[in-house]
């Protein structure tokens, strides 16, 4: 009974960095930093594209990937990835990972 007032599940996947680690192995996973610019050349995991989720042009930067392929996201600590995730799935991303604890709780090295 109240169903309703229950928040519905993301329809993402959080993931621990080792489970997101795993993940980056699926074949044509795409990897997405959404941090800004200026965080993504401070370091970034290797293979990442950056697409800022605050820009005004993420909706039509997002069209333009393949909504079928595994893809995964992360940020700084989690925050912006989870709503980046979120957009992505309400686009038609059918498989979307988000990072808990963005890359301050990365165990690897950042590249640049």
């Amino acid at each position: 009974m109240f169903d309703f007032l229950k928040p519905a599940a993301p329809a993402y996947q959080n993931l621990t960095p080792a489970e997101f680690s795993a993940a980056l192995r699926q074949p044509g996973a795409v990897l997405l930093d959404v941090r800004r610019p200026d965080e993504f050349a401070g370091g970034h995991l290797p293979g990442a594209v950056n697409i800022d989720v605050t820009s005004p042009d993420f909706g039509s930067r997002i069209a333009a990937l393949d909504n079928t392929q595994p893809t995964l996201v992360y940020c700084r600590s989690g925050a912006r990835s989870a709503t980046a995730a979120s957009q992505l799935s309400k686009a038609g991303f059918g498989h979307v990972a988000n990072l808990l604890g963005g890359v301050m709780d990365w165990p690897e090295k950042l590249v640049r």
